[in-house]
């Protein structure tokens, strides 16, 4: 099973002689199924070439804080939201100084600070720093602030001592990595998810459809799986690959969509409504290729089931969770969505050009009751991870009220 498949990791090499096992690392993570962008200092390319880890990771190796090459296509602040986690390994004891201190001078530590994914550190150094007093209060104050420490290791070093201070083995940290994403807040429970856009025939060659890639409802079905919950997938046409541990159900049009949806609902605990159905198919479908002939021609639409409206209208709803795409007053929209549809939680982000449907990142605002949290541009995977955890607390919340 890839424990990883999805991911996104950025990994950061610092110098020191541990850092020859960034290079197993990287091709271990890409065998889990991360995918892997690579962030060095200048001194650990002293150690390693970049090359070797560009040829590891098939992907650009970043080196400088301000690069020309790169800044337009995925400057440093994108690449701090792209990531899901990052993971310094080897980390130095120069590394942890500056970053408890909060240095931003180079790409690495810049990133660090910008990222809002969790942050993994492996450290690396010879026994009589890792000993030292000022290494050992770094690392309490890095840990303090929610920063995972994994390791060291103890054994023989380069330097010719023994003791503790040596990275983990690559093989030892990717289990960690991958049970970082394991949170188990939904244990137990039965999720039912809607993703991707739906098809609308009208003619054998042609349909109605949108621009949702899926990305956002596939995020939250494989955060909902690490979160320990049954997971059912609903699925209009994407190309994308569904979780291996997903319950997928794969669907075209909108009445197929409800079909399904209405099948599942009522072994459902939490039904999170992320597609982007259709609202109107056509009223009748041509049997043969429409031909070209005058300068308009007319569709007659008619009107598709909404979906959310009528699962939230259930005599025992699960609990039922919206997303809203809007272009213009996102918060009065989602809100009103709230309300009129009696949902327990929207999940409204902006769309538009470079935003939403077709972006590798995403921003959420979350309404709940007379509530709303405000989750920052990061990556879908990120944010999905969020919102579950966001879900989970609400859900478990109404549960608890009902036993009292």
């Amino acid at each position: 099973m890839y424990r990883l498949t999805g991911k996104r990791i950025l990994l950061g090499v610092t110098g020191g002689i541990a850092a020859y096992k960034s290079a197993t690392l990287i091709r271990l993570l890409r065998q889990h199924g991360a995918d892997v962008r690579v962030v060095m200092t200048r001194n650990a390319c002293e150690f390693i070439t970049p090359l070797t880890l560009q040829a590891l990771s098939a992907q650009p190796v970043h080196t400088d804080l301000l690069d020309l090459e790169t800044e337009s296509a995925m400057g440093h602040i994108e690449l701090a939201r792209w990531a899901d986690l990052v993971l310094v390994a080897p980390a130095s004891a120069n590394f942890v100084a500056r970053h408890v201190n909060g240095f931003a001078e180079d790409l690495l530590s810049t990133l660090c600070l910008a990222t809002s994914a969790p942050v993994m550190l492996a450290p690396a150094m010879n026994q009589q720093m890792w000993l030292n007093s000022a290494t050992q209060e770094n690392f309490e104050k890095i840990k303090a602030r929610g920063i995972t420490i994994l390791g060291p290791a103890s054994g023989d070093q380069a330097c010719g001592e023994n003791g503790p201070g040596r990275m983990l083995e690559p093989e030892d940290i990717v289990p960690f990595v991958a049970d970082s994403f394991v949170t188990n807040v939904l244990s137990g429970s039965r999720l039912l998810v809607t993703a991707g856009p739906t098809r609308e025939a009208i003619d054998p060659v042609r349909y109605i459809s949108n621009r949702s890639s899926g990305r956002m409802g596939y995020a939250v079905a494989m955060a909902a799986i690490e979160a320990g919950a049954e997971v059912s997938l609903v699925s209009g046409p994407v190309n994308i690959t569904a979780p291996d541990r997903a319950n997928l159900v794969n669907v075209t049009t909108a009445m197929e969509m409800y079909d399904a949806v209405m099948q599942k609902i009522r072994d459902t605990d939490i039904f999170i409504s992320a597609a982007a159905v259709a609202d109107y198919s056509v009223e009748s479908i041509a049997a043969q290729k429409i031909k070209k002939s005058d300068d308009s021609f007319q569709l007659m639409l008619k009107k598709n089931p909404d979906i959310l409206a009528e699962v939230a209208a259930l005599h025992s709803p699960p609990f039922t969770v919206g997303f809203a795409a809007e272009t213009e007053n996102l918060a009065v929209n989602a809100q009103s969505k709230l309300r009129s549809k009696k949902l327990d939680m929207i999940a409204a982000n902006q769309v538009g050009e470079a935003l939403g449907f077709d972006s590798e990142t995403n921003a959420l605002t979350v309404f709940w009751g007379a509530e709303q949290k405000q989750l920052e541009r990061a990556s879908k995977n990120t944010l999905a991870k969020t919102l579950i955890k966001l879900i989970a607390d609400q859900y478990n919340e109404k549960n608890s009220n009902k036993t009292h």
